[in-house]
């Protein structure tokens, strides 16, 4: 499931280095993530598609239209986008997690409620943590005398901890996938009622 999020990680690893660097390479690593599995599975993803679009347009814009946007009304961008796709993700009852979570869960699993409540808590913690890095985007962006680091900090932190929780979804499934007992079948002969007896 992290795999979704590879976009962003590369984002907010490069956008301290290179602005430009990092929408260019999140948007590569957006449109192969969508063109592979679309092409091997016909699976168009809304995170993927969701990710592909918003780094295309936010990389045309500060690349060609307005050159000179800032390091953190780019970062808010972009942050601003990822927080309204989670949440209209979670409006439209297609958590951007679920789609990633039904290739590691059984099958078995993908109807039952506590699947279905944890892609969902899934899905807005990672609004959540979209909506802090847009808050930080934000106070950096009015702060001018706030450091950069700060901004990309904060960014990489938040990351940290929703890559972390994410990378447990997987245990936590196998946890709860239903166990199946095999019963060995031992072969029970039937008394032999006419024969004798033995000792």
């Amino acid at each position: 499931m992290i795999l979704g999020f590879v976009p962003v990680i590369i984002f907010v690893l490069l956008a301290t280095f290179s602005l430009d660097l990092a929408l260019w390479a999140a948007l590569a690593a957006a449109f192969v993530l969508t063109i592979r599995d679309f092409a091997r599975a016909q699976v168009l993803r809304l995170l993927d598609a969701g990710s592909t679009i918003l780094f295309g347009l936010v990389a045309i814009y500060a690349g060609f239209i307005q050159p000179g946007l800032s390091m953190e009304m780019t970062r808010l961008m972009v942050d601003l986008g990822f927080f309204m796709l989670a949440l209209a993700s979670i409006l439209l009852r297609n958590p951007i997690t679920l789609q990633y979570a039904r290739e590691q869960a059984p099958r078995e699993l993908w109807q039952s409620r506590r699947f279905l409540l944890t892609n969902y808590g899934l899905t807005a913690f990672w609004m959540l943590a979209f909506a802090m890095m847009s808050a930080a985007d934000a106070l950096a962006d009015i702060q001018k005398d706030l450091p950069l680091s700060f901004d990309a900090a904060i960014s990489l932190v938040i990351v940290v901890l929703a890559v972390g929780l994410t990378a447990r979804f997987p245990f936590h499934l196998r946890g709860r996938a239903p166990r199946t007992v095999e019963i060995a079948a031992v072969p029970i002969s039937a008394p032999d009622s006419y024969g004798p007896l033995r000792r």
